[in-house]
């Protein structure tokens, strides 16, 4: 062998290895997240990025995360949603039902994985729950008919309670649906009930409700009452009406109590099928998950405030009590 053409092979052989060591850049992938809520309000934004942690994504490292907190604003969501599906991110998560007719409407290409959405099928969001079809999938928030444990909680925390007004948000379907169910199970339970609209003149509404005996609250499920969830909490206490809620963020607040789903779950559950439709997974082969846990929780300081004794048996029951 000619020297020339066995120096050429020898060199060649000796970069064998670190080609075959060498490693290609990892691509960067990227996440849009359209929230329903503030920035600093209890959405669980941190259990899906501890999440998507376990499962091998950092942010910066190896996934870009874009935010958009709306704050609930119906304007800033449509803007917000036209911005994330602008960047073409490999997946977006909706915070709650209330972002994802607005993702839809500026995409249907890019994944979605909603949490706390109520009626996804009814919504006309997923064809079916076992198959969702189209680019969208998720987390449900709960049925219609947890609405009847609220007035059974409401009965056992405050037993003299004949008369409950529900305030709801009339202009979703979820609003209606939650009202129905309260309906259907108020006879059995011996309390007439006095809707209130979340959009109308909720304290002039609640002051005149007050003003007779026995009276309690109810507060439906909805974006609306999260964000104005402060206000309401004071006019019950000002009142001194016993009131349930379906959040404990509620209770953190202020309030009496609440049960309904864990709201930080969905989050932490989502986190894994974000994490299966970067690996290639289609939103169309996820079936739609309902909750897994509920939490029930009450607020004593708020109790003895309303002058109530809490039966020992709920708070046996009760998941979390703060004193």
């Amino acid at each position: 062998m000619k020297r020339r053409a066995f120096i050429a092979l020898l060199g060649g052989a000796a970069a064998w290895p670190l080609a075959a060591g060498a490693q290609q850049p990892e691509r960067m992938r990227r996440i849009g997240v359209l929230m329903t809520l503030a920035a600093d309000d209890p959405e669980g934004q941190e259990a899906f990025v501890q999440g998507l942690q376990e499962l091998g994504w950092t942010d910066g490292r190896n996934v870009q995360i874009d935010y958009r907190w709306p704050a609930g604003d119906a304007q800033r969501i449509r803007r917000y949603a036209a911005e994330l599906a602008a960047l073409a991110p490999d997946v977006i998560l909706a915070g709650g039902g209330a972002v994802v007719p607005s993702l839809l409407q500026a995409t249907r290409t890019v994944p979605i994985v909603f949490t706390q959405t109520p009626d996804p099928v009814g919504a006309g969001f997923v064809n079916s729950l076992a198959r969702p079809g189209g680019n969208v999938t998720g987390f449900t928030t709960f049925e219609y008919g947890i609405s009847a444990k609220w007035l059974e909680l409401l009965k056992e925390i405050a037993p003299r309670v004949t008369r409950a007004a529900v305030i709801r948000d009339a202009a979703i379907a979820s609003g209606t649906g939650q009202w129905g169910a309260l309906q259907s199970v108020a006879p059995s339970f011996g309390v007439e009930l006095s809707p209130v609209n979340m959009r109308g003149e909720i304290e002039r509404s609640i002051s005149t409700f007050a003003r007779s005996a026995n009276g309690g609250l109810i507060v439906a499920a909805s974006t609306l009452a999260i964000v104005h969830r402060e206000p309401i909490i004071t006019l019950a206490a000002r009142h001194k009406l016993p009131a349930v809620y379906s959040g404990r963020f509620f209770v953190t607040a202020g309030g009496l109590t609440s049960y309904g789903p864990d709201s930080i779950d969905p989050h932490r559950r989502a986190a894994g099928y974000v994490d299966r439709i970067l690996k290639g997974e289609k939103p169309a082969d996820l079936p739609v998950q309902a909750p897994t846990k509920y939490e029930l929780v009450i607020n004593l300081k708020t109790a003895r405030a309303l002058g109530l004794d809490v039966p020992p048996s709920l708070l046996a029951r009760a998941d979390e009590v703060f004193e």
